[in-house]
């Protein structure tokens, strides 16, 4: 058996209370809503005071933070995961394809994530990095002079929210008859209106 210090079982012991917090955290989440969460609910919920989850995350916003940025940074990982190509249309293709599977195997942290957004609630820190990686080959592109787009937010955008609209619809309407190659299809489909092959652009400079 591998000897610990008292420091070091400290900081397991720690780990594993905040695991079970924001385990908690996410059932409650789920099953009743952000609006219907409160602190009192979870200190029912997770056996732990409330001191100690205030110790731990500070408020409840705190703690609605944790949760999606555990989801983010899952995210982001497996984001980059994916290999570099020398060409990021290609890049963005897998890039998005992952993002619409990840979100699908996680449909509440996305109603999680709407339902902050109607609140107007800040984003955390780890939607940046997500944002980003799903951002830039789209400027290289630009750069390139490979958009057929106002600008490259523009054609960004575009393609985040045909990944959104095919996640909400398939996450609100689970029983309808989506096709399996639905995701891939409409992915392509915008690649091939936006971007123009690498032959025929041209750089900006």
């Amino acid at each position: 058996m591998t000897a610990t210090t008292p420091t070091q079982r400290r900081e397991a012991q720690r780990a594993q209370t905040r695991s079970a917090i924001l385990s908690a955290t996410e059932s409650l989440l789920i099953e009743h809503g952000v609006e219907a969460f409160s602190i009192r609910k979870l200190v029912a919920a997770c056996g732990y005071t409330a001191p100690t989850i205030y110790q731990h995350f500070g408020d409840k916003d705190g703690l609605i933070d944790a949760i999606v940025d555990e989801s983010f940074e899952h995210l982001t990982r497996l984001l980059r995961r994916i290999p570099n190509t020398a060409d990021p249309a290609e890049l963005l293709r897998a890039r998005a394809r992952a993002y619409v599977r990840f979100s699908l195997r996680h449909p509440q942290h996305v109603r999680l994530l709407s339902a902050l957004r109607a609140r107007q609630h800040a984003p955390p820190r780890s939607t940046e990095e997500t944002r980003a990686l799903l951002e830039k080959p789209w400027l290289e592109l630009w750069e390139a002079g490979r958009l057929r787009a106002g600008d490259w937010k523009s054609a960004a955008q575009a393609l985040w929210a045909l990944c959104h609209g095919i996640v909400m619809g398939r996450i609100e309407a689970p029983d309808h008859d989506w096709s399996k190659t639905l995701a891939a299809d409409a992915i392509d489909a915008l690649l091939r209106g936006l971007v123009i092959d690498g032959d025929e652009g041209s750089s900006r400079e």
